[in-house]
Protein backbone atom coordinates (compact mmCIF):
# COMPACT_ATOMS: atom_id res chain seq x y z
CA UNK A 1 0.00 0.00 0.00
CA UNK A 2 1.09 3.71 -0.40
CA UNK A 3 2.98 4.66 2.21
CA UNK A 4 3.63 8.47 3.34
CA UNK A 5 6.92 10.89 3.61
CA UNK A 6 9.09 9.86 6.99
CA UNK A 7 9.17 13.34 7.40
CA UNK A 8 5.71 12.60 9.25
CA UNK A 9 6.10 12.83 12.79
CA UNK A 10 4.00 10.20 15.11
CA UNK A 11 1.90 11.66 17.65
CA UNK A 12 3.17 10.62 21.06
CA UNK A 13 -0.10 9.30 21.63
CA UNK A 14 0.46 6.58 18.94
CA UNK A 15 4.22 5.83 20.02
CA UNK A 16 4.25 1.88 21.35
CA UNK A 17 5.93 1.59 24.95
CA UNK A 18 6.95 -1.84 25.50
CA UNK A 19 4.34 -3.49 27.72
CA UNK A 20 6.25 -5.16 30.86
CA UNK A 21 5.57 -8.87 31.01
CA UNK A 22 3.25 -8.41 33.71
CA UNK A 23 1.33 -6.29 31.84
CA UNK A 24 1.39 -7.81 28.46
CA UNK A 25 -1.62 -10.14 29.56
CA UNK A 26 -4.22 -7.33 30.34
CA UNK A 27 -3.00 -5.47 27.01
CA UNK A 28 -3.76 -8.23 24.93
CA UNK A 29 -7.01 -8.64 26.73
CA UNK A 30 -7.90 -5.28 26.10
CA UNK A 31 -6.97 -5.84 22.51
CA UNK A 32 -9.06 -8.89 22.02
CA UNK A 33 -12.33 -7.34 23.52
CA UNK A 34 -11.41 -3.57 22.09
CA UNK A 35 -11.30 -5.76 18.23
CA UNK A 36 -14.84 -6.69 18.37
CA UNK A 37 -16.68 -3.69 19.66
CA UNK A 38 -14.67 -1.64 17.00
CA UNK A 39 -15.65 -4.64 14.26
CA UNK A 40 -19.19 -4.62 15.93
CA UNK A 41 -19.97 -0.66 16.04
CA UNK A 42 -17.50 0.94 13.83
CA UNK A 43 -14.87 3.11 14.95
CA UNK A 44 -17.15 6.28 16.12
CA UNK A 45 -20.05 4.18 17.73
CA UNK A 46 -17.01 2.25 19.91
CA UNK A 47 -17.16 3.42 23.25
CA UNK A 48 -13.82 3.32 25.69
CA UNK A 49 -15.86 2.77 28.75
CA UNK A 50 -17.85 0.20 27.42
CA UNK A 51 -14.86 -2.50 26.79
CA UNK A 52 -13.70 -1.39 30.08
CA UNK A 53 -16.81 -2.45 31.83
CA UNK A 54 -16.85 -5.46 29.83
CA UNK A 55 -13.14 -6.42 31.07
CA UNK A 56 -14.13 -4.80 34.14
CA UNK A 57 -11.50 -2.42 34.78
CA UNK A 58 -11.37 1.44 34.62
CA UNK A 59 -11.51 3.16 31.92
CA UNK A 60 -8.28 5.27 33.07
CA UNK A 61 -6.11 1.81 32.65
CA UNK A 62 -7.06 1.49 28.84
CA UNK A 63 -5.57 4.93 28.35
CA UNK A 64 -2.78 4.30 30.82
CA UNK A 65 -1.93 1.17 28.65
CA UNK A 66 -2.29 2.57 24.92
CA UNK A 67 -2.75 6.38 25.44
CA UNK A 68 -5.92 7.23 23.96
CA UNK A 69 -9.07 5.19 21.47
CA UNK A 70 -6.76 6.26 18.23
CA UNK A 71 -3.96 4.25 20.14
CA UNK A 72 -5.85 1.85 20.68
CA UNK A 73 -7.44 0.95 17.61
CA UNK A 74 -4.15 1.26 15.86
CA UNK A 75 -2.73 -1.46 17.96
CA UNK A 76 -6.60 -3.45 17.14
CA UNK A 77 -5.61 -2.68 13.27
CA UNK A 78 -2.03 -3.70 13.87
CA UNK A 79 -3.41 -7.23 15.35
CA UNK A 80 -6.15 -7.51 12.85
CA UNK A 81 -4.01 -7.38 9.55
CA UNK A 82 -0.99 -9.36 10.88
CA UNK A 83 -3.69 -12.06 11.21
CA UNK A 84 -3.99 -12.12 7.57
CA UNK A 85 -2.42 -14.72 5.27
CA UNK A 86 0.34 -13.62 3.15
CA UNK A 87 0.65 -13.93 -0.78
CA UNK A 88 3.28 -16.41 -0.66
CA UNK A 89 1.02 -18.33 1.96
CA UNK A 90 -0.76 -20.15 -1.04
CA UNK A 91 -0.44 -24.06 -1.34
CA UNK A 92 2.98 -24.87 -3.43
CA UNK A 93 0.81 -26.07 -6.47
CA UNK A 94 -0.11 -22.49 -6.72
CA UNK A 95 2.64 -20.95 -6.41
CA UNK A 96 4.13 -23.66 -8.81
CA UNK A 97 1.49 -22.22 -11.27
CA UNK A 98 2.85 -18.36 -10.96
CA UNK A 99 2.26 -15.14 -9.83
CA UNK A 100 -0.93 -14.25 -11.54
CA UNK A 101 -2.32 -17.42 -10.80
CA UNK A 102 -1.31 -16.76 -7.19
CA UNK A 103 -3.64 -13.53 -7.32
CA UNK A 104 -5.98 -15.56 -8.64
CA UNK A 105 -5.87 -18.33 -5.94
CA UNK A 106 -6.21 -15.29 -2.83
CA UNK A 107 -9.21 -13.49 -5.33
CA UNK A 108 -11.21 -16.05 -5.72
CA UNK A 109 -11.25 -17.06 -1.91
CA UNK A 110 -12.21 -13.39 -1.17
CA UNK A 111 -15.30 -14.42 0.62
CA UNK A 112 -12.95 -16.24 3.39
CA UNK A 113 -12.65 -13.12 4.96
CA UNK A 114 -16.47 -12.61 5.95
CA UNK A 115 -16.90 -16.27 6.58
CA UNK A 116 -13.63 -16.85 8.54
CA UNK A 117 -12.01 -13.37 9.53
CA UNK A 118 -15.04 -11.55 9.83
CA UNK A 119 -13.78 -9.06 12.79
CA UNK A 120 -10.42 -8.96 11.93
CA UNK A 121 -12.02 -7.80 8.13
CA UNK A 122 -14.06 -5.48 9.61
CA UNK A 123 -11.63 -3.47 11.85
CA UNK A 124 -9.13 -3.54 8.26
CA UNK A 125 -11.99 -1.92 6.36
CA UNK A 126 -12.23 0.89 9.27
CA UNK A 127 -8.65 1.50 9.06
CA UNK A 128 -8.41 2.43 5.75
CA UNK A 129 -12.08 3.74 4.84
CA UNK A 130 -13.29 5.03 8.10
CA UNK A 131 -10.75 6.87 10.07
CA UNK A 132 -9.64 10.43 9.91
CA UNK A 133 -6.29 11.75 7.92
CA UNK A 134 -4.15 11.43 11.43
CA UNK A 135 -4.52 8.33 12.23
CA UNK A 136 -4.65 6.96 8.29
CA UNK A 137 -1.17 7.95 7.91
CA UNK A 138 -0.05 6.12 10.78
CA UNK A 139 -2.24 3.08 9.69
CA UNK A 140 0.25 3.87 6.51
CA UNK A 141 3.16 3.59 7.67
CA UNK A 142 2.97 0.75 9.69
CA UNK A 143 2.04 -0.75 6.39
CA UNK A 144 4.82 0.51 4.98
CA UNK A 145 7.22 -0.40 7.62
CA UNK A 146 6.30 -3.40 8.31
CA UNK A 147 4.67 -5.32 4.76
CA UNK A 148 2.01 -7.47 6.79
CA UNK A 149 0.61 -9.51 3.50
CA UNK A 150 4.06 -9.76 2.06
CA UNK A 151 3.66 -7.87 -0.75
CA UNK A 152 7.89 -7.45 -1.51
CA UNK A 153 8.71 -11.07 -1.28
CA UNK A 154 5.68 -11.34 -3.66
CA UNK A 155 6.78 -9.10 -6.10
CA UNK A 156 10.66 -10.14 -5.79
CA UNK A 157 9.03 -13.91 -6.52
CA UNK A 158 7.70 -12.61 -9.77
CA UNK A 159 10.46 -11.04 -11.24
CA UNK A 160 12.86 -13.77 -10.09
CA UNK A 161 10.25 -16.12 -12.61
CA UNK A 162 10.27 -13.27 -14.93
CA UNK A 163 6.12 -12.40 -14.62
CA UNK A 164 6.86 -9.57 -13.34
CA UNK A 165 8.20 -5.88 -15.39
CA UNK A 166 11.77 -5.45 -14.90
CA UNK A 167 11.58 -1.64 -16.18
CA UNK A 168 9.05 -0.43 -13.79
CA UNK A 169 10.77 0.40 -10.04
CA UNK A 170 9.99 -2.41 -7.55
CA UNK A 171 8.19 -0.29 -4.89
CA UNK A 172 5.82 1.30 -7.94
CA UNK A 173 4.79 -2.24 -8.19
CA UNK A 174 4.60 -3.04 -4.84
CA UNK A 175 2.19 -0.05 -4.88
CA UNK A 176 0.22 -0.72 -7.29
CA UNK A 177 -0.62 -4.45 -6.04
CA UNK A 178 -1.19 -3.40 -2.59
CA UNK A 179 -3.72 -0.33 -3.91
CA UNK A 180 -5.50 -2.26 -6.31
CA UNK A 181 -5.59 -5.75 -4.77
CA UNK A 182 -7.28 -4.38 -1.44
CA UNK A 183 -9.69 -2.08 -3.57
CA UNK A 184 -10.78 -5.11 -5.74
CA UNK A 185 -11.55 -7.27 -2.91
CA UNK A 186 -13.51 -4.67 -0.72
CA UNK A 187 -15.86 -4.53 -3.67
CA UNK A 188 -15.94 -8.08 -4.41
CA UNK A 189 -17.43 -8.13 -0.10
CA UNK A 190 -18.93 -4.85 0.44
CA UNK A 191 -21.49 -3.31 -1.77
CA UNK A 192 -21.08 0.38 -0.34
CA UNK A 193 -17.45 -0.04 -1.65
CA UNK A 194 -18.09 -1.15 -5.23
CA UNK A 195 -17.51 1.21 -7.72
CA UNK A 196 -20.29 -0.45 -10.22
CA UNK A 197 -18.17 -3.88 -11.11
CA UNK A 198 -20.48 -6.43 -10.00
CA UNK A 199 -23.73 -4.58 -8.84
CA UNK A 200 -24.71 -2.09 -11.21
CA UNK A 201 -26.21 -4.54 -13.42
CA UNK A 202 -27.29 -8.48 -12.02
CA UNK A 203 -26.49 -10.60 -9.61
CA UNK A 204 -22.71 -10.15 -8.52
CA UNK A 205 -21.96 -14.20 -8.18
CA UNK A 206 -22.41 -14.75 -11.79
CA UNK A 207 -19.78 -11.80 -12.35
CA UNK A 208 -17.26 -12.97 -10.09
CA UNK A 209 -15.57 -15.20 -12.17
CA UNK A 210 -15.25 -12.67 -15.26
CA UNK A 211 -14.54 -10.19 -13.57
CA UNK A 212 -11.37 -11.12 -11.76
CA UNK A 213 -10.51 -12.75 -15.76
CA UNK A 214 -10.90 -8.99 -16.49
CA UNK A 215 -8.87 -7.63 -13.05
CA UNK A 216 -5.99 -10.00 -13.55
CA UNK A 217 -5.83 -9.20 -17.13
CA UNK A 218 -5.47 -5.82 -16.79
CA UNK A 219 -3.41 -5.78 -13.83
CA UNK A 220 -0.77 -7.99 -16.32
CA UNK A 221 -0.91 -5.76 -18.43
CA UNK A 222 -0.30 -3.15 -16.07
CA UNK A 223 3.25 -4.91 -14.16
CA UNK A 224 3.26 -8.33 -16.04
CA UNK A 225 6.22 -9.16 -18.34
CA UNK A 226 6.45 -9.69 -21.93
CA UNK A 227 8.12 -13.36 -21.57
CA UNK A 228 6.30 -16.37 -19.55
CA UNK A 229 7.81 -18.84 -17.80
Amino acid sequence: MAGIGSSFVSPPRYRHMPARPRSAGKRAKIIDTAMRHFAEQGYHAARVGDIASELGIAKGSVFQHFGSKDGLFFEVYKKAVRSFSRYLDAPAEIRDRGFFEVLRYWLTRTEHLIHEDWVPYRVSLLGNYGTDLTLKREINRFLLAEDPYGTVPFVKYGLQRGEVRRDLDQEMIVSILDWTMERFQDALLTEELDPGLFRRQGDPASKKEARITQFLDVLRRAIGSERRV
